[in-house]
């Protein structure tokens, strides 16, 4: 029998194959799980909420199923975790926020249970910055989580938990949400792989919006291989997000190829990777060169409004927040500081501004401060409006880029894990989503695969491609997988903090 710490570090792929021989069981992969969630999270805090018992009983019918020959498909009986963005039946839901403490939503969100009725196994919550706002999960309201490679740095965010689950070994897969590069970018620092759908692509019913033009739930996992099955669980119209698209899901791993003979691969000039860390840059150029040898061709591409796309994200994005989250008011759910009192309208506005300022942490006000100033009398049409066409522009950078090749090629970030606590200014923390941030303005796919590392410390790099080229994306990391081993490495479970 395979140890343990073995079988919690398997991919889901293998898991799935030892699960069809018979070699092991759902429990036994889920009592594997939760032992390396007891031994490692302590020093990772990848988890908010352990749901232990459910596991196992989810588990144990899952075994049964198989046992009756009645799966339901090919992750029933894994286990995962959710980011805390994802309302879960009967299950505390904060968004990494004070405001939200102790919320229990009445019902699952639609990939949720999408989830669950393929017979996923759910181990837990995990954590986030607070409503999706940061990059280093340094905004939770309880607590930063560290990086699996070294847990004295960052993991990434706002998906730092469902990233840190996962490449520790504590679940073989997890949903994350990515508004500017939140599934992309805690991938690439703590080596996985991660996708952001298309816009539409996955319904948004049920996840805690933070920017709801910008928002999309997408998986985490070990390989792109694994992300497969569980974007093939996941995405498909919804009639309950008027967002989703009625666009087919195919069978994505049918894309796998060993070769990329035939793809066009476009490097955006604006992409200067010798700006770039030295290691950083190299990894990239490496990759670039591994392509090429997989049969692509190269193709050197411009996407001009590129450079704008930042500072019109963190014009709409905050604006969107602002509207978002007038909802938590100290009256619906939620917490409450203070009283309504009777008649004075005084006591309502003291109410919600005790609550309000109690309950939000220092980036979500000053995100909702930005917003509500963009979108304010006399400054919309400076600001929101042109922000607006900013993004109108970059979408168009990539429309015509598509026309002459097929996947775009760069560095999801500028640097590896930085340490926990370093960055103190805004708007250095905002760089880290440079190379993301269009990919949302612009409603298209992108995906972080590991290329590399630098310092022991794990190299993301990023691909795009047009609105539903899904299938592309994963082709293009899967084949990369095949011919490079970055993504068989593993954190050492002994060792969980560094000096």
């Amino acid at each position: 029998m395979t140890a343990p710490s073995d079988l919690a570090f398997l991919s889901l792929h293998e898991a799935q194959t030892l699960l069809a021989r018979g070699a092991v069981s759902s429990l036994d992969l889920t009592e594997a799980c939760l032992e390396c969630i007891a031994a490692a999270d302590p020093a990772i805090h990848a988890f908010l909420t352990v749901t232990a018992d459910l596991a196992r009983t989810q588990a144990r019918a899952s075994d049964v199923r198989r046992a009756v020959g009645t799966l339901r498909g090919p992750l029933d009986g894994i286990p995962m975790s959710l980011k805390d963005m994802l309302l879960t039946e009967g299950i505390a839901t904060t968004a990494g926020s004070r405001i939200l403490e102790g919320f229990v939503p009445p019902y699952n969100g639609t990939v949720v249970q999408r989830l669950l009725d393929a017979g996923a196994v759910l181990l837990g919550k995990v954590n986030q910055d607070e409503f999706a706002m940061g990059s280093s999960t340094e905004t939770s309201a309880f607590g930063p989580t560290g990086n699996p490679w070294d847990t004295t740095r960052v993991p990434g965010g706002s998906s730092g938990g469902s990233a840190a689950a996962v490449a520790a070994g504590m679940g073989y897969f997890s949903l994350g949400t990515d508004t500017g590069g939140s599934i992309r970018q805690p991938a690439a620092l703590c080596g996985i792989a991660g996708l952001k759908p298309t816009y539409g692509r996955v319904s948004r019913f049920g996840v805690i919006a933070f920017a709801s033009s910008l928002d999309q739930i997408g998986p985490l996992a070990r390989s792109v291989a694994d992300l497969a099955p569980v974007l093939g669980v996941i995405a498909g119209l919804d009639p309950l997000d008027s967002t989703s698209q009625p666009v087919p899901v195919p069978d994505y791993a049918a894309a796998f190829t060993p070769d990329l003979r035939g793809l066009r691969v476009g490097v955006p000039r604006e992409y200067i990777l010798d700006r770039l860390p030295p290691a950083i840059g190299a990894a990239i150029q490496a990759a670039v060169a591994q392509f090429q040898t997989l049969g692509a061709t190269l193709h050197e591409v411009s996407l001009p409004y590129s450079e704008y796309a930042l500072a019109a994200y963190y014009i709409i994005a905050p604006a969107e927040a602002s509207a978002n989250l007038a909802r938590y008011d100290g009256v619906k759910y939620g917490l409450r500081v203070g009283s309504m009192g009777r008649g004075a309208d005084s006591a309502g506005a003291d109410l919600m501004s005790r609550t309000r300022g109690a309950g939000f942490g220092s980036e979500v006000q000053r995100r909702i401060m930005l917003g509500t100033y963009g979108l304010s009398s006399g400054y919309y049409d400076a600001y929101y409006k042109k922000a607006q066409q900013v993004r109108t522009l970059v979408a168009q950078d990539f429309a015509q880029a598509f026309e002459r090749v097929d996947i775009l090629l760069g560095p999801t970030t500028p640097t590896t894990a930085f340490c926990v606590g370093e960055v103190s200014d805004p708007l250095q923390m905002y760089l880290m989503d440079v190379y993301t941030i269009p990919a949302n303005l612009a409603g298209i796919c992108g995906l972080s695969i590991p290329c590399g590392f630098a310092d022991g410390l794990p190299i993301g790099l990023h691909l795009q491609a047009r609105p539903f080229a899904e299938p592309t994306l994963l082709r293009a990391g899967y084949a990369y997988e095949q011919a490079t081993d970055w993504h068989l490495r593993r954190p050492d479970p002994a060792v969980k903090h560094k000096a």
